[in-house]
């Protein structure tokens, strides 16, 4: 799987940078966690601190584009995505939260 960067453009207010990138693959669309892990790889940061947005395969093609949000770390990642993202891309919650949940359960 081959990811091309298509464009980038910064976002300091939210501490990421916002890209577009283009993967060309050989079989069926790759999954979420496999492209977030090659992008992550490709750009020098750590797979809890990307995040896919947006995956789209044109019908019989063999590239899909996708939209992602790269931050500077994983806990702005955590402060900014709502909830289903982060449940999407696999990236926990604060460890805070997670045991009040299981205690009230």
């Amino acid at each position: 799987m081959d990811v091309d960067i298509i464009s980038e453009s910064e976002n300091p207010m939210l501490h990421r940078t916002d890209v577009t990138f283009e993967l060309a693959h050989d079989e069926a669309t790759p999954e979420r966690l496999q492209v977030r892990d090659s992008l992550a790889a490709k750009l020098n940061k750590d797979a809890a601190e990307v995040v896919i947005r947006k995956l789209d395969t044109k019908f019989g093609m063999r590239k899909t584009v996708g939209e992602a949000k790269v931050y500077e770390s994983a806990e702005f990642a955590r402060d900014v995505e709502q909830d289903h993202m982060l449940e999407r891309n696999k990236i926990v919650a604060d460890e805070g939260e997670g045991e009040t949940e299981a205690e009230e359960a």
